[in-house]
């Protein structure tokens, strides 16, 4: 739940990002968080599920993580979240700590496309928020850890259509999934996985 530790935790990361934003710093020094209405609405997705496993694709300092396990901890659930970037890890440990939320979330540090073939778990929604040019490979590799019923929400579809555009494109044309453009803050591609993968 939202107590004061995650609030806290939340109101500073966005006060950060927002600093960083008019200093100007480089991309890729920066969180590249979700915008706040994003991050509400991972949470009201995940809150109302019964042991909810979340994989997250992209954790950077934490701040999507900690609405995800924020909202899985109402239930039971975990988030499993992994960061390639050796100083984002140590911010996302440093700020899940922070909001109390590290039985919710578990870290894998390193190369996502090394970790994920590795991983046994089977997911309810993974959320993917990486580099654009990775979405495609990401979504496979992810594609075969979850069960019909499970969700798909990819981020900056809308924001970043240019590079986005075929991954949305792709979702939607699959005949396992149902997939939507919901046009919130940067624009999410959402997709329920209606089949298991067709031969």
């Amino acid at each position: 739940m939202l107590d004061e530790r995650v609030r806290s935790v939340l109101t500073r990361l966005e006060a950060e990002d927002a600093e960083e934003r008019e200093r100007g710093v480089a991309r890729e020094l920066r969180s590249r968080q979700v915008a706040r209405t994003t991050g509400q609405f991972l949470f009201a997705l995940v809150s109302p599920q019964w042991d909810c496993e979340v994989l997250e694709l992209g954790g950077s300092r934490g701040y999507s993580t900690i609405w995800l396990a924020a909202g899985v901890r109402y239930f039971g659930g975990r988030v499993l979240s992994l960061e390639a970037d050796p100083a984002k890890c140590e911010a996302w440990r440093r700020n899940v700590a922070e909001a109390g939320l590290e039985e919710w979330a578990e870290l894998v540090e390193g190369d996502a496309f090394e970790a994920l073939p590795e991983i046994q778990d089977v997911f309810d929604v993974v959320f993917i928020d990486a580099e654009k040019e990775d979405y495609e490979r990401l979504f496979e590799l992810a594609r075969d850890k979850v069960e019909p019923g499970a969700l798909f929400v990819a981020d900056n579809v809308v924001s970043h259509a240019e590079a986005l555009a075929a991954y949305s494109a792709a979702r939607q044309a699959d005949a396992t999934l149902e997939s939507v453009t919901v046009p919130l803050d940067r624009g999410l591609e959402l997709s329920v996985v209606l089949a298991e993968r067709l031969q």
